[in-house]
């Protein structure tokens, strides 16, 4: 199938947005992302699918951790930030009033809808992007609160 075809397909499949983020204080990253996914319970996995070319890709692969943040729609600032839309990158996106830190250092946001703390368990190379399996060490929710939902190239 030709690779716009197929996005132009995949533009129909609603995705949570979630912020990858990963790194310690002083060399922390993030991404934008849809492609996360519950892989086990037993023991509780998941796995996030990282382009080369992420800022966050060889970070995560060297620390050995990450932390998947569900957004809420009052989240639509931070896409915009960790998207490149405001220019900042690395450490300068992330203020240290949003953040902290669970079990494996990985920089968590403090009212994401849900956040999944994960040490990093088995990796896949698949063309352009990297598939981390994450063994989820810590998390939380915010039951009152609703996702922020990717459908048809835009938020709802």
């Amino acid at each position: 199938m030709d690779p716009q075809a197929y996005r132009e397909l995949m533009r129909h499949q609603a995705g949570a947005v979630t912020l990858i983020s990963t790194g310690v204080h002083g060399n922390r990253t993030g991404l934008i992302a849809t492609a996360v996914c519950s892989l086990t319970d037993t023991p509780p996995t998941l796995l996030i699918c990282v382009n080369e070319s992420a800022s966050a890709h060889d970070l995560i692969a060297e620390t050995g951790s990450f932390c998947v943040n569900l957004l809420c729609p009052r989240h639509k600032q931070l896409v915009d930030v960790f998207t490149g839309k405001t220019g900042l990158a690395g450490e300068a996106r992330f203020d240290d009033t949003l953040w902290q830190t669970l079990d494996t250092g990985a920089p968590v946001l403090k009212d994401a809808l849900a956040t999944f703390d994960c040490k990093v368990a088995d990796t896949k190379k698949v063309s352009t992007h990297t598939i981390y399996i994450g063994e989820v060490q810590a998390g939380g929710a915010r039951e009152t609160d609703d996702p922020l939902v990717y459908f048809r190239s835009g938020f709802v």
